[in-house]
């Protein structure tokens, strides 16, 4: 817990609408992906069972864990973590639970105000997070498309979603690849469990600023120890439905200048 309570201010600091922007800048840098402030997703972290504690840790895959969500920016640092929740519950439960949802929602994150999309002169689109098909849409959610009956704007639209999801799915990776108490079962008390995790989580950003990206970071590693959250679902606004649509045909419209 030390090393979190040292070094989460400088590596984690929480974001300001600076912060945002500069995150959402270099997502467009790199993604083509306009007003990304994060891409979020959750992992399992295998625990031993805790004792007396019944089914609450044990999930969909048949073992005992809590949940890491995360979200990354498009350089592999963690902006956010929330650590401990119950394996049993879904991605879409645990974030609804977090304090970053509480914030987001309640208006409390300092986004920057809604703008309009590059090489477009027209409507302002709110700043958004990125996550997969286990977030509801939202004014500040987006996610992709249903695999089900997709066409080509659809599945273009997917596909560059996806390379904002790619960011934090890496970052889970290179985090792996560096702390292999993630590898296994953690035989420690739950609260144990979390303060390494964090710990793992601070270090990782640290390290990343620190000494910037190793060669065995780049490669990728050869397995991801970490399983994903059971799909849930959740209910879209139409504000949101629209503003992807939106997005959608931008997408189509720019596809050979992006």
């Amino acid at each position: 817990m030390l090393i979190w309570q040292k070094l989460h201010q400088t590596y984690m600091p929480v974001p300001d609408r600076q912060m945002w922007e500069e995150v959402a800048g270099k997502f467009w840098a790199k993604c083509r992906f306009p007003n990304c402030i994060g891409a979020v997703d959750g992992k399992h972290v295998r625990l031993v069972m805790p004792p007396h504690t019944g089914s609450h840790y044990f999930n969909y895959k048949k073992y005992f864990s809590i949940v890491l969500m995360a979200v990354a920016d498009s350089e592999y640092n963690f902006l956010y973590i929330d650590v401990g929740s119950y394996g049993s519950a879904s991605d879409s439960q645990i974030f609804r639970n977090t304090n970053l949802y509480y914030r987001m929602e309640n208006g409390m994150l300092d986004l920057p105000p809604p703008t309009p999309w590059p090489r477009t002169t027209n409507e302002s689109f709110p700043y958004t997070f990125v996550g997969d098909e286990a977030f509801a849409l939202s004014r500040h959610m987006m996610r992709p498309y249903s695999s089900k009956n997709l066409d080509e704007r659809k599945s273009y639209f997917n596909y560059r979603l996806s390379m904002c999801r790619q960011k934090v799915e890496c970052s889970f990776g290179i985090l792996t690849n560096k702390w292999r108490v993630l590898h296994t079962a953690i035989n420690l008390k739950v609260d144990t469990a979390v303060a390494v995790v964090k710990a793992t989580c601070i270090l990782h950003n640290f390290i990343l600023k620190s000494e910037g990206l190793s060669a065995e970071d780049e490669q990728g590693p050869s397995s991801q120890p970490l399983t994903g959250i059971s799909w849930s679902g959740g209910r879209d606004t139409n504000e949101a439905i629209r503003n992807r649509d939106k997005m959608s045909y931008y997408f189509r419209s720019r596809a050979g200048e992006l």
